[in-house]
């Protein structure tokens, strides 16, 4: 009798049904929230004339991509671009790397001051950049790195591997010490427990901080117009605000510009998007 009740297959709760209202309710915030990026779309496959007659509100009536052509032909967004991505590609990876050495070694060694180090680099992302922009400047300029993609790679990286640090820092200090010890009896090192074992489990909040850091870079303008003066040398950022000054009144040409500088981002969150909301789970269940 007790082994046919555990060869019975146990029964499982059926899964409460889930209420249509919710996404009922989702459809009027989504299509709100969608809007502003609808309305620029419109704006950018419209003629000049079109939106001169008609009005900036009016619904097209035919598709033109002279706003596209006029922004990558006189607004320079291709090289506007490509200098975001080298920047954005080696500000990242450069900030992550050093990030999760600096986490590593902060949350398993036995570094003296090791909270106030960590401490002092997380008080540096709070200072406002405002008051730093003549310093960061003046710094840049003394180095013989000022105007230089070098120079905003080396801003990017500085002010930002503090945070990434922080956050690296809470997850490898939650890891359980049970597999860094049978490692350690296995006979790996710091560096091979680094690379084998800390670095596959922190995939999650490194693929989070990857998401954020790609967008805070790429969308920067402030350190950008700080230590850059080349225009030859500007990220997206900074051109699209010369492509404002330059075409003010052609709102498809602006709307055009806009949305190229926002596919990059769009692409990276949406192809991150499982691992960043992982990253920002982790440890909630503990």
């Amino acid at each position: 009798m007790a082994t046919a009740q555990l060869d019975r297959p146990m029964m499982r709760k059926p899964k409460p049904a889930r209420s249509p209202w919710l996404h009922v309710g989702m459809i009027p915030l989504t299509l709100l929230w969608l809007s502003p990026i609808i309305f620029v779309i419109f704006v950018a496959l419209r003629s000049y004339d079109d939106i001169a007659s008609r009005g900036l509100g009016a619904f097209p009536v035919s598709i033109s991509w002279d706003g596209f052509a006029t922004a990558f032909a006189g607004g320079g967004l291709m090289r506007a671009l490509g200098n975001s991505i080298i920047v954005t590609a080696v500000g990242v990876l450069l900030s992550l790397a050093l990030s999760a050495c600096a986490a590593y070694a902060l949350s398993r060694f036995a570094i003296p001051g090791r909270k106030i180090i960590l401490l002092a680099m997380l008080a540096g992302n709070l200072l406002p950049p405002q008051i730093l922009l003549v310093p960061v400047s003046a710094i840049t300029e003394s180095v013989g790195i000022y105007d230089t993609l070098t120079a905003l790679i080396v801003v990017q990286v500085g002010f930002g591997i503090g945070f990434y640090t922080f956050v690296l820092h809470g997850f490898m200090r939650g890891l359980p010490n049970e597999v860094f010890e049978a490692a350690r009896i296995d006979g790996a090192g710091a560096g091979r427990i680094f690379w084998q074992i800390v670095l596959p489990l922190s995939r999650p909040s490194l693929a989070a901080l990857a998401a954020l850091a790609t967008t805070w870079i790429f969308n920067d303008l402030i350190w950008a117009m700080t230590v850059l003066r080349s225009e030859a040398l500007f990220p997206i950022t900074a051109a699209l605000l010369n492509l404002q000054g330059g075409y003010s009144s052609a709102w498809n040409v602006i709307a055009a510009g806009s949305l190229v500088a926002a596919i990059p981002t769009a692409i990276v969150f949406f192809a991150f998007q499982k691992q960043f909301v992982s990253g920002l789970l982790v440890g909630s269940n503990k």
